[in-house]
């Protein structure tokens, strides 16, 4: 078994500290849950193990032996794998090519040996204890929690002797999540050192056997699992956090600014009819498939409708699409901000200004200097952490990058907003600032309608909360200290406690 040893490791980018003076000794055969709020250093510190990015200074060392990385592969060869937030398969492959991408074996007449392909796949999985799934199926006809676990045995199929998994749970249900925490503890049990990195801070107690915090660049201490209750959890990330209080509002239920009528669109919903009135913060609930997101692609145009319409201020929309909506003063923030939120090639300042183009050059001549107000008005206003707008979004952490997300339709000066997960691996503190930009919004009159599988974001965020079941709206729930587990329980068809107001 080898443990991962780091002593002064520092990474700056001209004048912004991303990490600094990191040390620390990550034990052998232990699941270490890294913890840090959005812009910590989290990120620099899972490329610089992976060998993405290299160190301003410090040392890495693997076992007792130090390692330089220029290149991931370097990292690979040291014994150190990386399973990102972002899966990186092939849709079209089979899971064992997948695997051994880049590395399939092959005939002495050069041709690819597809049998031996499929033994070392199969033995792979009898190694891990065991995963059924079949090594000849399709990437794309897995579950996104299949997904994962195979990617997870495609980075063992490199025997690492450290193991980094990024947010591996953030796009799971529970009961694939509770097929990854096995996987993880039976690679424990090989002696693998796993560095465990998550904003849900509810599976640390599950599968971790200790948290280790870093804030604002910094190791800040390293506590065993049994210490770490949710204040010293917090404490570590954030010191002082002041409480999260939702603001009483009243809202004028007299004239609604967007109304959808018998919405269909097979097989996913039927007869989906409601109301949303000005300033309202409307959560949709439901179970994993219930078909959400698919409702808000169709409200945006994304998806064209079977039935129904969708009427914005009166105005009645027989056949939504994006343009349509967009002008109608529609937004909508993507779930998958990798790849439908966001531009990652593009700079933070390209990005933030994609949505509202009209807005910031209604003559149609566009200029930098012209878009720089809005930008620099959505960075100072979100708090998005980033060194130099100019550099490509993807440089920065999840949680500013789904800043960037809202910040960019926020300049189109939208009247209505939809929010497609809009916590999603972000950290508590990213996610009350979001909260605290809804609620800002709501003040001035802009009304939202927010998804969200942790269902006590809605009850935290939310006026009030639909449940979507069966492809229907079945209950309506006003939030007045309203329980999780009474939205939980109307999600899973045992109605309770529900107040049918629409």
């Amino acid at each position: 078994m080898t443990q991962l040893s780091l002593n002064n490791l520092t990474k700056h980018y001209g004048a912004v500290k991303a990490l600094e003076g990191f040390t620390h000794v990550f034990e052998a055969g232990q699941v270490h849950a890294l913890i840090g709020k959005n812009g910590s250093g989290k990120s620099t510190f899972v490329k610089m193990m992976s060998g993405a990015i290299q160190p301003t200074e410090g040392a890495i060392s693997v076992g007792h032996n130090e390692a330089h990385f220029a290149t991931p592969r370097q990292a690979q060869d040291a014994g150190i794998a990386t399973v990102y937030q972002e899966l990186s398969l092939v849709p079209e492959l089979s899971v064992a090519e997948n695997i051994f991408l880049g590395r399939l074996p092959r005939k002495r007449s050069g041709l690819i040996d597809w049998r031996q392909l499929r033994r070392l796949t199969e033995e792979l999985f009898v190694e891990i204890g065991g995963l059924d799934i079949s090594p000849t199926a399709r990437i794309a006809e897995l579950s996104v929690g299949q997904q994962q676990m195979v990617e997870i045995v495609k980075a063992m199929s490199f025997r690492p002797k450290v193991l980094q998994l990024d947010e591996p749970t953030s796009a799971l249900a529970q009961a694939e999540v509770q097929h990854l925490f096995a996987l993880v503890r039976r690679l424990r049990e090989l002696g693998v050192t796993i560095i465990y990195i998550t904003h849900r801070l509810a599976e640390l107690g599950m599968i971790a056997d200790t948290v280790t915090a870093i804030r604002d660049g910094r190791f800040v201490g390293s506590v065993p699992i049994d210490d770490a209750s949710p204040p010293v959890i917090l404490d570590m990330m954030f010191g002082d956090l002041p409480p999260l209080e939702r603001p009483t509002t009243q809202i004028d239920r007299s004239q609604p600014v967007l109304s959808v009528n018998q919405l269909a669109l097979a097989p996913f919903f039927h007869d989906v009819s409601f109301n949303l009135y000005p300033g309202e913060v409307l959560g949709i609930a439901g179970m994993l498939g219930s078909g959400r997101t698919e409702l808000l692609h169709a409200i945006f145009g994304a998806r064209r409708l079977e039935g129904g319409t969708v009427s914005i201020h009166g105005r009645t929309v027989t056949t939504p699409d994006i343009p349509t909506m967009k002008s109608l003063g529609i937004g909508y923030t993507s779930e998958d901000r990798k790849h439908a939120g966001l531009v990652q090639l593009l700079s933070s300042h390209a990005n933030l200004c994609l949505a509202g183009q009209a807005k910031i050059a209604p003559t149609g001549w566009i200029t930098k200097n012209r878009e720089r107000p809005f930008v620099d008005r959505q960075i100072a206003g979100l708090q998005i952490k980033v060194g130099d707008p100019m550099l490509p979004v993807s440089s920065l952490s999840g949680g500013n990058q789904q800043k960037i997300v809202v910040g960019n339709w926020i300049n189109n000066a939208p009247d209505i907003l939809l929010f497609d997960e809009p916590a999603r691996g972000v950290d508590v503190q990213a996610k009350r600032q979001i909260y605290e930009l809804i609620w800002e919004k709501a003040r001035d009159g802009v009304s939202s309608i927010v998804v969200s599988t942790e269902l006590e974001d809605l009850t935290e965020c939310c006026d009030r909360i639909l449940v979507l079941r069966d492809g229907q709206i079945t209950e309506t729930f006003l939030n007045d200290v309203l329980d999780p587990k009474d939205i939980y329980t109307a999600c899973m068809a045992v109605p309770q406690n529900a107040e049918t107001t629409a």
